[in-house]
């Protein structure tokens, strides 16, 4: 359209009162309701813009560095600080737990959570954002994920553990006392790669096989990483609600006949859900055939078997790397940790290799799991905002000795970063990777109390209430097992440690990658 053409139409627009009146009705209902979600909110403080508009928070979300983000405006701002006109963001453990409660009347944010759909409509356990349905879900599924109908959880994740440690001997350690080279590893693709066989393993009866092709058979780290950043951008931005526009929504979602991308890997786990099914549920007792016998059928089961094979993988993958990071990055701990294990080895505790610990046992290891519990406090491995609804009415709320008022209908969401730097509780070092701070004299005043208050946040980092995370117990097996062969096996150094790896934020989750280590393996 030429320049005249343009002004001759806005020209005409302008002359007719109708328009003229509709742009002004529409611009007053903006302006009115973005200012009373000012003033409903205006107690909160946090950055200059973000009592009128979404701007600092959709930067902060671009970055990668969204996590952060809320935790600077936390600790700068208050306990709870303002992110966006609708939108506050909190610290403090004890008003999150109440956000979070079994009984608490705050729901799931669909802002939110709905971006993490996998297809336009279609909740998993994760996504489900009406409570008493979730709660439904939710119960035909825990006796799977806990192990209780999976006599073979644990055998299984022993398999994948013993294919990890052949992988890393056979393609890349250099030999003991040797000086010949070692082959540079990207640590980040091959902890994928363990966690990805585990679940798949656990969930289908059947394992991708990544660790013996030493590749990503199905794409789903490619294809992952590309469907993350997709939702993370567009919730960025805050046009994911498109997906949910009829015609429009499914045109421009995954497909499941897309050659390549997100799509490609919601094809490939349908076909195998599809020849898990036509196996009985007595043949094999895994999660799969736990979820079938209560109740998981159709749609339903595809979603949440997809969910915990992406989920499962990334969040635990992410764990291990994040404590083989700062294990590298800090050699007293790293010997201490591995002189525990050699000990552990010695005295018997562990089997001869290439058996692996048991889960009893690698929990009865107390400086690796003070490590553990250091490691993902000072750098939590899933940062999700998990946006929630203040209830109608509003909700009076105590924070440190502070009487608070949430407005009704006001989003709230949790700031990891520093909730779990707290110096009051950890103290001045809060930002320090140190398991010492584990282990306190409990016969001192009040350090019972304050040892017991550590557990009870860190365990917070899984979730809270009728919320937490169902892959804890399996995750946790996962993470001892492979840091404690990880430790027996080999030395690790990293090979750029002034860039160690490369990591982005994706709604909640890290895309990690470039983690390149040298190998050796011990004697």
């Amino acid at each position: 359209m030429e320049s005249g053409s343009i002004s001759d139409l806005l020209r005409y627009i302008s002359q007719q009162p109708v328009y003229l009146l509709a742009t002004f009705v529409v611009l007053s209902y903006v302006a009115v309701d973005r200012f009373r979600q000012y003033w409903r909110l205006r107690r909160f403080k946090g950055p200059f813009s973000t009592g009128f508009s979404w701007l600092w928070h959709s930067r902060a979300v671009l970055s990668g560095a969204a996590h952060r983000h809320y935790g600077d405006v936390t600790q700068k701002y208050g306990k709870i600080a303002r992110i966006a006109p609708n939108h506050l963001v909190t610290s403090s453990p004890e008003l999150w737990a109440h956000v979070n409660a079994v009984r608490s009347p705050y729901k799931r944010a669909e802002w939110y959570y709905h971006c993490a759909r996998f297809e336009p409509g279609k909740d998993n356990v994760f996504t489900e954002c009406d409570s008493e349905k979730h709660d439904v879900r939710r119960k035909k599924m825990v006796s799977g994920y806990a192990g209780k109908e999976n006599p073979t959880l644990e055998p299984s994740i022993d398999t994948h553990v013993k294919e990890l440690v052949h992988l890393i001997r056979s393609r890349y350690a250099g030999p003991a006392a040797s000086t010949s080279a070692a082959k540079p590893m990207d640590m980040a693709r091959k902890m994928q790669y363990f966690t990805l066989d585990v679940i798949s393993d656990l969930a289908l009866g059947k394992a991708f096989g990544d660790l013996k092709a030493d590749e990503d058979v199905n794409d789903y780290l490619a294809s992952g990483s590309e469907g993350l950043m997709i939702g993370n951008t567009s919730w960025a931005l805050g046009i994911s609600w498109i997906r949910d526009v009829p015609i429009l929504g499914k045109a421009i979602s995954p497909s499941e006949k897309d050659q390549k991308g997100f799509g490609k890997m919601m094809g490939a786990a349908r076909k195998s859900i599809t020849e898990r099914l036509m196996k009985s549920t007595e043949e094999r007792s895994d999660m799969f055939s736990s979820f079938v016998r209560h109740g998981l059928s159709g749609e339903d089961l595809f979603h949440e078997t997809f969910e915990q094979i992406l989920a499962g993988s990334d969040t635990t993958a992410a764990s291990i790397r994040i404590i083989m990071l700062y294990l590298m990055s800090h050699p007293r701990v790293y010997k201490k940790l591995q002189a525990e294990v050699d000990g552990a080895v010695k005295g018997g505790v562990a089997p001869a290799s290439p058996e692996v610990i048991s889960d009893a046992e690698a929990r009865h290891l107390p400086y690796m799991s003070a490590v553990i519990r250091e490691a993902i406090r000072v750098h939590p491995p899933v940062v999700n905002l998990f946006s929630h609804v203040v209830p109608e009415g509003g909700d009076v709320v105590t924070v440190d000795g502070e009487e608070f008022f949430l407005p009704g209908g006001a989003l709230i969401g949790y700031a990891a970063w520093s909730m779990h730097r707290k110096n009051t509780l950890y103290g001045e070092d809060c930002e320090v990777f140190r398991p010492e701070r584990w282990f306190v004299d409990e016969s001192q005043p009040g350090e019972k109390e304050r040892l017991a208050q550590m557990y009870r946040i860190n365990d917070m980092i899984f979730g809270y209430g009728r919320w937490v995370c169902l892959g804890r117990v399996v995750a946790l097996i996962e993470i001892h097992k492979v840091i404690f062969e990880l430790m027996r096996n080999f030395d690790f150094a990293l090979i750029n440690p002034h860039e160690p790896w490369t990591i982005f934020n994706t709604l909640g989750l890290y895309a990690i990658g470039d983690m390149w280590v040298e190998v050796t393996e011990r004697s």
